[in-house]
């Protein structure tokens, strides 16, 4: 029936945007257009810079995700045959004309404010691509190349508010940079059983389940370090974000606890659960950098309703799209989980 395809149709393009990952980069690029303004002492007022440092990291994403999934179709059909293309519910063609629609569309609003940062996104869009279809299956390199473009879009949203990003926000580039190495290096161990049958000589796959959550603990704490090495080049009250900060801080220590309780290597489904706490935790981090331009109460306002969607979505899709719908969770001898034979 008409009704029902059109139904399906819509259904695999939400399952696509993701719709627990969609609000976080947003907010990167908006921290980077309210950080840049308290730095340079811009106009509090103007608007269209934040909306633009918002929107197009938006789409950007989007658009990655079309690009990743159709690259990733191959790789997907051996351990993830329920996601849209590989079960015949979006055509590999479909997925490619909306991730460059998406990403065009994200080249002419960027235009309407800085032309500059048409560099940014390009290198943004082209290591999206890259990501996928070369680094991923290329141990660490993947995983620093990833958190890269989230440190990329912190530089978008500085250049809607600047032409060019003050040197005092460079720490917070190395913020997004390495904390979204170590979020996707965590996001990786639960696929290592279908990224080594696909080919893919990601991190954990060479190393181990075990190795790479330390990698990603050790990635975190560089984040951190970074936070408190840029807080004290902020004007003004530069320790004002530190309250979120702690709360995400927290949030990280109990998912990078799950990976290593009891002392056993932790299964898919809790890697999952652990990433699923992380992705909280970068919205609470991204969220902890509005502070020093949006006040702490502006701040605060506009991270609830994104985490309240965020753990519906993720609670009622996340799991689905992941792992196939009611199969059981994937059985893995010990050896195959770190890495040894």
């Amino acid at each position: 029936m008409p009704g029902r395809r059109l139904g399906r149709t819509l259904t695999a393009h939400l399952r696509t945007w993701r719709p627990y990952t969609l609000w976080y980069v947003g907010l990167v690029g908006l921290a980077g257009a309210t950080l840049t303004r308290e730095i340079t002492g811009g106009d509090r007022r103007e608007t269209a810079g934040p909306v633009v440092a918002w929107l197009v990291p938006t789409l950007v994403w989007v658009a990655a995700h079309y690009l990743g999934d159709y690259l990733d179709r191959d790789l997907d059909a051996i351990d993830k045959p329920q996601r849209p293309i590989p079960s015949g519910r979006m055509r590999p063609a479909t997925a490619l004309a909306c991730g460059a629609v998406l990403a065009a569309g994200a080249c002419a609003v960027a235009l309407s404010v800085n032309w500059r940062t048409v560099l940014v996104l390009a290198g943004g869009i082209g290591g999206a691509v890259a990501y996928n279809g070369f680094f991923k299956a290329r141990g660490l390199w993947g995983n620093l190349v990833r958190g890269a473009l989230t440190g990329a879009a912190l530089l978008f949203g500085a250049m809607t508010a600047a032409s060019a990003p003050p040197v005092e926000l460079l720490p917070f580039v190395l913020v997004f940079a390495a904390h979204d190495a170590a979020s996707n290096l965590v996001g990786t161990l639960r696929d290592v059983a279908g990224d080594r049958e696909g080919g893919y000589a990601t991190f954990a796959v060479r190393h181990g389940v075990r190795a790479g959550a330390w990698t990603a603990v050790a990635l975190y704490g560089a984040a951190v370090a970074a936070v408190l090495a840029g807080l004290p080049l902020l004007p003004g009250d530069r320790w004002a974000p530190l309250p979120v900060l702690l709360v995400a801080v927290a949030l990280a220590c109990h998912a990078f606890r799950m990976l290593f309780a009891n002392g056993r290597v932790p299964p898919p489904r809790v890697a999952l659960r652990s990433h699923g706490v992380l992705v909280v935790e970068r919205l609470v981090l991204a969220g902890a950098l509005l502070v020093p331009g949006l006040g702490l109460p502006a701040a605060v306002a506009l991270l609830l309703p994104m985490l309240a969607v965020t753990l519906g979505t993720q609670r009622a899709m996340r799991s689905a799209h992941e792992f196939p719908s009611g199969g059981p969770e994937p059985t893995r001898g010990a050896s195959e989980l770190t890495g040894t034979k």
